[in-house]
């Protein structure tokens, strides 16, 4: 303990403000805490090295191997046990080094335009004619059989502009905060893989389509105005790689093609694009490490943010925020001489920008198993896992206690997702209660999806996303090109990083733990009735 560090009318406050039922032990925890994380934050320095000085992250990339070797060095700089990197198998790695994008006639034009990842490189530049060909499944492929050859193939619809229809930097009201407390009704359609497995691989039928109708390359539309772009791409399985050069064009400057090819005659580009592949080690890896808790009997409680990125740009808010986060809670707990009874564990997830990979593949080695896994060829994994039934816990399933994920940029934190575990909210407010007057104390029974907490709270697993103040990342930064230091939220990060350390401990330390939900059961058809249009 290292009260002294606080000012005494600060720490008398703090403990005076400490709701009923913490102990003193407790109360001085939460002020010491709140001392170090809000006045001596290293969390600004952490992120200049991750973002700033490595830069985007994009799966098996160069810049992903020195994250991770970063991310190993942290932790054990930090004085966790048990670092570690633990591998699965992903595919290729992909970078983009240059790219250039010009229109020539009918007059120049410098476009604003980002390769897409895993696609190759146009060894030099290639000069083109457009055709605009919208093309969105094989149904379309017989509308432009013999007009592609020669041609850079536009092949999203250029839509007309999309002006913002609300304030693109915002902040959550208690009402927004209120309506997330709802639990949505499950939906499970036992056809939904094999669509899934058609979708997974159109993308090197098109390829393999343009290619063989004599196309030089494709280009498609930015899904946000703005002059903003994205880049990704999904074929970065070994050995199924395109073949024919990809770009995605921002949206105004899409339009204007459009809008000239329409009238003729149509334009021409001049594309240059400078990517490589890297190849050699076709895994990914999750980086971990644990601060040992007092009892090795009690399990442990965990705490995870992706580091992966895409390439546009830094990969700041999404997810360096939530990596820089949680190693400033760390760094919070070791500085205060934090001694939870529970072990509490830090992931670091890879490859979750293409589907999850990362925490599935802890899910899968650590806490279950799923019928018929074993049957399946390791690149197909992912598709088909959820789809397993029965599922079989782990001996590691039972120690498992917790987990707190982290990425929905860089907003303060606002409460927590009970993710529909009702028995768990009660546990939840108590944990969070200490932070209510930084604006932490909600807590809504809504869950979320899309990151790392999905594959745990799927098998039954008490696994929470934070609630988080939107600002500007949905409107602009998720996946673009402006994911930058810059957009990073300082003060916000810092009130996140102690009410990340603060939960940690508390669960790390209360005698009761968070209830789990029923291990899920193979599900019924929810429209057993229901009709839809065929696909390819």
């Amino acid at each position: 303990m290292k009260l002294h560090r606080l000012a005494p009318a600060m720490a008398a406050l703090m403990l005076a403000a400490s709701p009923i039922g913490l102990s003193a032990q407790s109360s001085g925890d939460i002020a010491e805490i709140m001392d170090e994380g809000l006045n001596r934050s290293e969390i600004q320095q952490t992120a200049h090295e991750l973002v700033d000085g490595i830069g985007p992250r994009l799966t098996n990339s160069t810049n992903m191997r020195k994250a991770e070797d970063w991310a190993v060095e942290k932790l054990r700089a930090l004085g966790l046990q048990n670092v570690r990197k633990e591998g699965f198998e992903f595919g290729r790695g992909w970078e983009m080094i240059s790219s250039d994008v010009q229109m020539l006639g009918p007059r120049p034009l410098e476009l604003t335009a980002i390769p897409v990842a895993w696609t190759p490189s146009t060894n030099g530049p290639i000069e083109a004619e457009i055709i605009v060909a919208p093309i969105s499944e094989e149904a379309h492929f017989d509308a432009y059989r013999g007009k592609l050859a020669g041609k850079i193939v536009l092949i999203s619809i250029p839509g007309t502009g999309d002006e913002p229809k609300r304030a693109p930097f915002r902040r959550l009201s208690s009402s927004e905060i209120s309506e997330r407390d709802t639990i949505r009704l499950p939906q499970y359609d036992p056809d939904s893989l094999e669509r899934r497995l058609k979708r997974r691989d159109y993308s090197l039928k098109l390829d393999a389509f343009l290619a063989s109708e004599g196309a030089v390359a494709w280009a498609k539309r930015s899904y946000r105005d703005g002059k903003l772009l994205h880049g990704t791409g999904y074929t970065h399985k070994a050995g199924k790689s395109p073949t024919l050069p990809g770009i995605e064009i921002s949206a105004e400057d899409y339009r204007r093609l459009a809008r000239l090819a329409k009238t003729g005659p149509a334009p021409r580009l001049r594309i240059d694009t400078n990517t490589r592949f890297v190849d050699g080690d076709t895994k990914s890896y999750n980086i971990i490490g644990d601060l040992p808790g007092s009892d090795p009997k009690a399990g442990y409680v965990m705490a995870g943010a992706h580091i992966d990125s895409w390439h546009g740009a830094d990969g700041a808010v999404d997810n360096a925020a939530g990596v820089v986060t949680i190693l400033e809670a760390m760094r919070i707990l070791k500085e205060t001489g934090a001694r939870p009874k529970r072990t509490i564990r830090v992931a670091f997830w890879g490859a979750e920008e293409q589907g999850l990979y990362g925490s599935m593949a802890y899910v899968r080695k650590h806490l279950v198993s799923r019928e018929g896994e074993q049957n399946i060829a390791e690149e197909d994994i992912s598709t088909h896992w959820r789809y397993l039934y029965p599922i079989k816990p782990k001996p590691g399933f039972y120690d498992m206690k917790a987990y707190f994920n982290m990425d929905n940029g860089s907003g303060k934190f606002r409460g927590i997702h009970a993710e529909g575990n009702i028995g768990a909210e009660s546990l939840l407010r108590k944990w969070l209660s200490p932070f209510s007057d930084l604006g932490a104390g909600s807590v809504v029974s809504g869950n979320t999806g899309g990151t790392d907490h999905v594959y745990m709270q799927a098998v039954g697993l008490p696994a929470f996303q934070f609630i988080q103040d939107p600002l500007d990342y949905f409107a602009r930064l998720h996946h673009t090109n402006a994911d930058t230091f810059d957009h990073l939220r300082p003060d916000d990060l810092r009130q996140a990083s102690v009410v990340m350390a603060g939960v940690l401990l508390a669960a790390a330390n209360d005698p009761k733990t968070l209830p789990r939900e029923p291990l899920p059961q193979q599900p019924t058809d929810t429209d057993p009735f229901g009709y839809e249009y065929p696909e390819d």
